[in-house]
């Protein structure tokens, strides 16, 4: 079937939650809606129903009598976004790998190859596409779980997958080989359908990368 072309609604949507989840719109600002129509051509109507769908997922804050701001960050929040990747991914992993298919493996394989290529290049120095390897490690994660064969814990994931990515735009810095040694072991250990190696080094990753970042943010 072919898909139909995206509404001016939910294009509005995911154009604002990715300039949150990017940092183009600032932790803690306000969202007046007379600036963002003009930035984002959209009606008065369409924004606040997109504002209030970002803050039923947890990207905006309505504030009562105040309107619209860019949910703030915190290291507390950080640390709970981080547990809760840990247990939804971890737990979608170990029914992917006992449920993936052929086709399963050919994606992971494509995935992680795509993922690999652009951490290659980082750790030669060109950091000019970060956003793309975002795009890439995103995509790699999904292909490992993707086989859960749960739409329900897909989409959980994926709201927590980006609240966690927030944070890591917020300051990005790159762990390098670690990170890349981390990732073709998640690739190994799936492949060979192991699925406690693969699970303690998803963990392993997610707790590093989180250290990584709360050390970034004490920084600023």
């Amino acid at each position: 079937m072919s898909q139909s072309a995206p509404t001016v609604g939910s294009s509005t949507y995911e154009r604002i939650k990715h300039d949150i989840i990017f940092g183009e719109l600032a932790p803690g600002a306000k969202l007046k809606l007379d600036g963002l129509r003009d930035r984002y051509a959209a009606s008065v109507s369409t924004l606040r129903e997109t504002l209030n769908r970002l803050a039923s997922e947890g990207f905006v804050q309505a504030a009562e009598q105040r309107g619209f701001f860019v949910r703030p960050v915190s290291a507390e929040d950080l640390t709970e976004i981080a547990e809760l990747r840990i247990l939804l991914e971890c737990s979608a992993l170990e029914t992917s790998i006992a449920c993936g298919d052929a086709d399963w493996e050919g994606n992971l394989v494509a995935a992680h190859h795509k993922l690999h290529l652009i951490e290659q290049r980082m750790l030669d120095g060109d950091v000019t596409q970060k956003e793309l390897w975002k795009r890439y490690d995103w995509e790699f994660h999904q292909a490992l779980i993707q086989a859960c064969n749960s739409q329900n814990l897909l989409s959980l994931h994926g709201t927590i997958f980006d609240k966690y990515l927030r944070y890591q735009m917020l300051v990005l810095t790159y762990r390098g080989a670690d990170a890349v040694l981390e990732h073709k072991t998640m690739f190994d250990a799936a492949l060979a359908r192991d699925t406690a190696k693969a699970k303690a080094a998803l963990e392993t990753h997610i707790r590093l990368g989180l250290e990584h970042t709360l050390a970034a943010m004490a920084e600023l």
